[in-house]
Protein backbone atom coordinates (compact mmCIF):
# COMPACT_ATOMS: atom_id res chain seq x y z
CA UNK A 1 0.00 0.00 0.00
CA UNK A 2 1.16 3.48 -0.79
CA UNK A 3 1.23 5.90 2.11
CA UNK A 4 -0.98 8.97 1.88
CA UNK A 5 1.31 11.91 1.23
CA UNK A 6 -1.28 14.62 1.80
CA UNK A 7 -0.59 16.74 4.87
CA UNK A 8 -2.82 15.80 7.76
CA UNK A 9 -4.85 18.35 9.65
CA UNK A 10 -3.79 19.08 13.17
CA UNK A 11 -6.09 19.79 16.08
CA UNK A 12 -7.87 23.06 15.49
CA UNK A 13 -7.28 23.09 11.72
CA UNK A 14 -10.41 23.08 9.58
CA UNK A 15 -11.01 20.07 7.38
CA UNK A 16 -12.54 22.21 4.65
CA UNK A 17 -11.55 25.78 4.01
CA UNK A 18 -14.53 28.01 3.20
CA UNK A 19 -14.27 31.16 1.11
CA UNK A 20 -12.38 34.14 2.45
CA UNK A 21 -15.22 35.23 4.76
CA UNK A 22 -16.68 31.90 5.92
CA UNK A 23 -19.93 30.19 5.08
CA UNK A 24 -22.03 32.29 7.48
CA UNK A 25 -21.04 35.43 5.56
CA UNK A 26 -22.93 34.06 2.55
CA UNK A 27 -26.18 34.43 4.52
CA UNK A 28 -25.83 36.88 7.42
CA UNK A 29 -29.60 37.53 7.64
CA UNK A 30 -30.37 33.80 7.57
CA UNK A 31 -27.81 33.27 10.32
CA UNK A 32 -29.32 36.09 12.40
CA UNK A 33 -32.88 34.78 11.92
CA UNK A 34 -31.78 31.26 12.91
CA UNK A 35 -30.00 32.51 16.02
CA UNK A 36 -32.90 34.75 17.06
CA UNK A 37 -35.40 31.93 16.50
CA UNK A 38 -33.32 29.55 18.64
CA UNK A 39 -32.94 32.09 21.46
CA UNK A 40 -36.64 32.96 21.28
CA UNK A 41 -37.56 29.26 21.55
CA UNK A 42 -35.22 28.82 24.56
CA UNK A 43 -36.77 31.84 26.31
CA UNK A 44 -40.27 30.54 25.53
CA UNK A 45 -39.31 27.10 26.86
CA UNK A 46 -38.22 28.59 30.18
CA UNK A 47 -41.49 30.47 30.58
CA UNK A 48 -43.57 27.44 29.57
CA UNK A 49 -41.71 25.15 31.96
CA UNK A 50 -43.03 27.30 34.79
CA UNK A 51 -46.55 26.48 33.55
CA UNK A 52 -45.87 22.75 33.32
CA UNK A 53 -45.75 22.81 29.51
CA UNK A 54 -43.14 21.64 27.05
CA UNK A 55 -42.29 23.84 24.03
CA UNK A 56 -44.87 23.36 21.29
CA UNK A 57 -47.66 22.33 23.62
CA UNK A 58 -48.79 25.94 23.84
CA UNK A 59 -49.47 25.89 20.09
CA UNK A 60 -51.64 22.80 20.50
CA UNK A 61 -53.56 24.46 23.30
CA UNK A 62 -53.88 27.78 21.43
CA UNK A 63 -55.37 25.96 18.46
CA UNK A 64 -57.82 24.04 20.65
CA UNK A 65 -58.88 27.17 22.56
CA UNK A 66 -59.46 29.01 19.28
CA UNK A 67 -61.01 26.22 17.19
CA UNK A 68 -62.85 24.08 19.73
CA UNK A 69 -62.93 20.31 19.25
CA UNK A 70 -61.00 19.18 16.16
CA UNK A 71 -59.98 15.87 14.70
CA UNK A 72 -56.52 14.81 15.77
CA UNK A 73 -55.46 14.63 12.11
CA UNK A 74 -56.53 18.27 11.61
CA UNK A 75 -54.67 19.32 14.75
CA UNK A 76 -51.48 17.67 13.46
CA UNK A 77 -51.75 19.68 10.22
CA UNK A 78 -52.53 22.90 12.09
CA UNK A 79 -49.51 22.75 14.40
CA UNK A 80 -47.20 21.52 11.63
CA UNK A 81 -45.54 18.81 13.70
CA UNK A 82 -44.85 15.11 13.25
CA UNK A 83 -47.88 12.92 14.15
CA UNK A 84 -45.88 10.99 16.76
CA UNK A 85 -44.79 14.27 18.39
CA UNK A 86 -48.38 15.53 18.57
CA UNK A 87 -49.55 12.17 19.96
CA UNK A 88 -46.94 12.40 22.74
CA UNK A 89 -47.94 16.02 23.44
CA UNK A 90 -51.59 15.04 23.65
CA UNK A 91 -50.79 12.19 26.03
CA UNK A 92 -48.98 14.60 28.36
CA UNK A 93 -51.68 17.27 28.06
CA UNK A 94 -54.37 14.66 28.70
CA UNK A 95 -52.54 13.39 31.81
CA UNK A 96 -52.34 16.99 33.04
CA UNK A 97 -56.09 17.39 32.50
CA UNK A 98 -55.82 20.04 29.78
CA UNK A 99 -57.24 18.04 26.86
CA UNK A 100 -59.70 15.23 26.28
CA UNK A 101 -59.72 12.81 23.34
CA UNK A 102 -62.81 10.92 22.27
CA UNK A 103 -64.14 9.15 19.18
CA UNK A 104 -65.66 11.44 16.57
CA UNK A 105 -69.42 10.72 16.54
CA UNK A 106 -69.47 11.42 12.78
CA UNK A 107 -66.66 8.91 12.11
CA UNK A 108 -65.82 6.52 14.94
CA UNK A 109 -62.42 5.81 13.34
CA UNK A 110 -61.39 9.45 13.87
CA UNK A 111 -60.47 11.00 17.21
CA UNK A 112 -61.70 14.41 18.39
CA UNK A 113 -59.44 16.46 20.64
CA UNK A 114 -60.74 19.30 22.78
CA UNK A 115 -59.53 21.59 25.53
CA UNK A 116 -61.08 20.83 28.91
CA UNK A 117 -62.77 23.34 31.20
CA UNK A 118 -59.80 22.82 33.53
CA UNK A 119 -57.49 24.24 30.84
CA UNK A 120 -59.16 27.66 30.98
CA UNK A 121 -56.85 28.74 33.82
CA UNK A 122 -53.89 27.68 31.69
CA UNK A 123 -55.12 29.96 28.89
CA UNK A 124 -54.58 33.07 31.00
CA UNK A 125 -51.15 31.80 32.08
CA UNK A 126 -50.09 31.13 28.47
CA UNK A 127 -51.32 34.61 27.46
CA UNK A 128 -49.26 36.07 30.29
CA UNK A 129 -46.17 34.07 29.32
CA UNK A 130 -46.50 35.17 25.69
CA UNK A 131 -46.91 38.80 26.76
CA UNK A 132 -43.78 38.47 28.90
CA UNK A 133 -41.91 36.84 25.99
CA UNK A 134 -43.05 39.64 23.65
CA UNK A 135 -41.81 42.25 26.10
CA UNK A 136 -38.44 40.56 26.47
CA UNK A 137 -38.10 40.00 22.72
CA UNK A 138 -38.81 43.63 21.84
CA UNK A 139 -37.27 45.30 24.91
CA UNK A 140 -34.55 47.11 22.95
CA UNK A 141 -36.91 48.53 20.32
CA UNK A 142 -39.00 51.69 20.41
CA UNK A 143 -42.62 51.69 19.16
CA UNK A 144 -41.66 52.68 15.60
CA UNK A 145 -38.98 49.99 15.41
CA UNK A 146 -41.47 47.39 16.63
CA UNK A 147 -43.89 48.32 13.84
CA UNK A 148 -41.06 48.29 11.29
CA UNK A 149 -39.80 44.90 12.51
CA UNK A 150 -43.29 43.42 12.19
CA UNK A 151 -43.59 44.89 8.69
CA UNK A 152 -40.20 43.56 7.59
CA UNK A 153 -40.79 40.10 9.07
CA UNK A 154 -44.14 39.95 7.25
CA UNK A 155 -42.31 40.67 3.99
CA UNK A 156 -39.73 37.96 4.76
CA UNK A 157 -42.50 35.49 5.55
CA UNK A 158 -44.27 36.36 2.30
CA UNK A 159 -41.02 35.75 0.39
CA UNK A 160 -40.69 32.32 1.99
CA UNK A 161 -44.30 31.39 1.30
CA UNK A 162 -44.53 30.06 -2.21
CA UNK A 163 -48.09 30.40 -3.50
CA UNK A 164 -49.85 27.05 -3.72
CA UNK A 165 -46.98 25.19 -2.04
CA UNK A 166 -47.84 25.78 1.59
CA UNK A 167 -51.44 26.31 2.67
CA UNK A 168 -50.29 27.30 6.18
CA UNK A 169 -48.71 30.55 5.04
CA UNK A 170 -50.50 33.55 6.48
CA UNK A 171 -52.96 31.31 8.32
CA UNK A 172 -51.62 31.91 11.81
CA UNK A 173 -53.82 33.65 14.39
CA UNK A 174 -52.94 37.28 14.97
CA UNK A 175 -51.57 37.78 11.46
CA UNK A 176 -51.06 41.35 10.32
CA UNK A 177 -53.90 41.99 7.85
CA UNK A 178 -52.64 41.70 4.31
CA UNK A 179 -49.11 40.92 5.46
CA UNK A 180 -49.30 37.21 6.23
CA UNK A 181 -47.41 37.64 9.51
CA UNK A 182 -48.30 36.42 13.00
CA UNK A 183 -46.81 39.61 14.41
CA UNK A 184 -48.82 42.64 15.39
Amino acid sequence: MKADTAPSATAGDPVCTPGSHGVAQAGPVSLAVSRVARLHRVAAGKLLKGLGLYPGQEFVMMHLWDAGPVRQSELIKAVELDPSTVTKMLQRLEQAGHVRRRPDPADRRAVLVEATDASCGLLAQVEGAWAQLEGRTLAGLDAGERVELARLLAKVEASLCVEGEDSRCGALPGAVPGAGSPLS
